[in-house]
């Protein structure tokens, strides 16, 4: 039987509201975040009251502010919280811990570019999105053979380069998918593959969606 991956953003941060970018640096949750998480638990308890599936296997990025919002379902189904190193946050270099405005007026050239043509972005110091991409397809690999309903909790990047690729899009359309804090992908596992059913799953939300607009992406 073919496994159901739910692929999940982290909650809001409070470098999120300031518009810093993260990277591979810690930022705890935000006052919103944390609810955020509590409603994706509240979401999968509910499944669980109804008959629905729910994940088997939890796995997220190491950082704080993945491992918290995952923490949040892991403890409401009573499922260990595995990490995976491969799932961590792209690699800003010499962009992280900066606020995105100054980011715009001090290095403008490579800004506008990650803006318009974020496949061409070599950070300083960081990663591609060619490298994040190739740590979700070794990811992608594992989660094909899944025979567990999973729920993966991870990074705007990387589930930005995963959405692109399971639409089999190129990189240069990163911007071009639905991504928020909390928010989650559902995904079909076979054995051979992974089919996208829906990009971004926000109803459990409800009144606790981010302004992901001012963010530092």
């Amino acid at each position: 039987m073919a496994a159901t991956i739910w692929l999940a953003r982290h909650g809001e941060t409070t470098w999120n509201l300031a518009g810093r970018y993260q990277g591979r640096l810690e930022s705890a949750l935000s006052g919103l975040g944390v609810r955020q998480g509590m409603a994706l638990a509240d979401a999968f308890a509910e499944r669980l009251r109804d008959g629905g599936r729910v994940p088997e296997r939890i796995v997220s990025s190491p950082l704080l502010r993945c491992a918290a919002t995952a923490r949040f379902v892991a403890d409401r189904l009573g499922v260990a919280l595995e990490t995976d190193e491969r799932l961590i946050e792209i690699a800003h270099g010499t962009w992280e811990g900066r606020y995105r405005d100054d980011l715009a007026r001090e290095d403008p050239d490579r800004y506008r570019a990650w803006r318009e043509r974020p496949a061409t972005v070599a950070f300083d110091g960081g990663e591609t999105l060619r490298d994040v991409l190739a740590r979700w397809d070794a990811v992608a690999a594992d989660l094909a053979r899944a025979t567990r309903d999973t729920l993966v909790v991870t990074h705007d990047a990387v589930v930005r380069c995963a959405l692109v690729a399971l639409e089999g899009k190129g990189l240069d359309e990163f911007w071009n998918v639905a991504v928020e804090n909390a928010a989650y992908a559902v995904i079909e596992a076979d054995g051979r593959g992974l089919t996208l059913t829906e990009e971004c799953v926000t109803a459990h939300l409800a009144h606790a969606r981010a302004d992901v607009a001012g963010q530092a992406l």
